[in-house]
């Protein structure tokens, strides 16, 4: 009975086998793909706005560098248009990794940067920055971004207080984290209250969320932060995707899960900080980038967390795009825009034939 029954389980490998082959293909063109759409995406924006640039004009400015012979183009390139793409680039890309480690560790489809009040806090510390800056010796153009961050990291440093007093799981961060959020919340409608008409207004721009502010030097900091984080994210990969398994078959394979959620709490802080400080509030793609990139690259993390920068990214500039030709001749902001179009995103994932979203 051992010599018939060799023959299909022997074959048995070799499927699997061709099987993960065809699957790791897929994955990596998907990803390519995505990289496609996002340079495509990004040099659409480059040639959309008040002031309309050719493809060809683009690129042959882009070729020539800041200092090109064409100095229209190059200034309006260089200094207007593109740190505004790639600051684009990097808060979607910098949303949607927070928001899939953001759903990994708390094991909840709902959850996404925003979820432990860190966005809350990032608008409190910008309005206390707005409305209190004269008093300030500061320029504020830094003042504000800086003290979004601090209130980002207070928030941070708030929820993992909670966290190291009463145990790191998830049910402790979501609670603590909604204490947080609804906090800093409170604390921002009291300044807006308080604050003169012309403040308030200040203040509500900002919190709409705009790309519009962008420089090279808040794309430098955002790009250090994302630098200094991507070796944790690295090393943490595979163990964040055996914590999609649960709790207990994290444990079983020797992942200290208490650990890893601190330390990709730390992550999440800093990507989240780093990305609302400069632009203000950006809703729905740290929450739908990653429910995406999921359907497309599957749960292995060292595939889905690449494809989720990749897709929060494209999200983003396309709706900078989208933000300039809603209004010819004004920029809508950016952040009103994600919000509209990140609803049908998530319809369309949760209506897809396996239900991937809602399981």
């Amino acid at each position: 009975m051992t010599g018939p029954a060799a023959g299909p389980v022997a074959g048995v490998v070799p499927a699997m086998e061709g099987a993960y082959r065809r699957g790791e293909r897929r994955r990596v063109f998907m990803l390519g793909a995505a990289g496609l759409v996002l340079a495509a995406t990004a040099l659409v924006d480059l040639t959309t706005g008040p002031s309309s640039l050719s493809v060809e004009e683009a690129l042959t400015a882009l070729a020539a560098g800041p200092a090109g012979p064409d100095r229209l183009a190059a200034t309006i390139l260089w200094q207007l248009r593109l740190p505004t793409t790639v600051m684009g680039g990097l808060v979607g890309a910098a949303l949607g990794v927070a928001g899939l480690q953001m759903q990994t560790i708390l094991d909840n489809p709902l959850a996404s940067p925003f979820t432990l009040g860190f966005s809350a806090a990032a608008g409190f510390g910008a309005a206390l920055a707005i409305m209190f800056g004269a008093a300030v010796p500061v320029a504020g153009w830094l003042l504000t971004p800086a003290a979004a961050f601090a209130m980002t990291l207070a928030a941070c440093g708030l929820v993992y207080l909670v966290a190291r007093l009463r145990g790191a799981s998830a049910h402790v961060l979501v609670l603590g984290g909604i204490a947080v959020l609804f906090l800093f919340q409170a604390l921002q409608s009291l300044l807006q209250y308080m604050a003169a008409p012309e403040v308030l207004q200040q203040i509500v721009f900002w919190l709409f969320g705009s790309l519009t502010k962008a420089s090279w030097t808040s794309v430098a900091v955002l790009a250090v932060i994302m630098a200094a984080v991507a070796p944790v994210l690295a090393r943490d990969v595979w163990r964040l995707t055996a914590l999609r398994l649960g709790e207990r078959q994290a444990r079983s394979l020797g992942v200290a899960t208490a650990a890893l959620r601190r330390r990709s709490f730390v992550c999440v802080a800093l990507l989240t900080a780093g990305a609302v400080a400069f632009v203000g509030t950006i809703g729905f793609v740290g929450l739908a980038a990653p429910h995406a990139a999921r359907a497309l690259a599957g749960e292995d993390l060292r595939v889905a967390m690449p494809m989720a920068a990749l897709i929060g990214a494209i999200v983003l500039v396309g709706a900078s795009v989208l933000s300039k030709l809603v209004s010819p001749g004004a920029v809508v902001p950016v952040g009103i825009v994600t919000a509209i179009i990140g609803v049908p995103i998530l319809f369309a994932l949760i209506f897809r034939r396996d239900g991937a979203v809602v399981e």
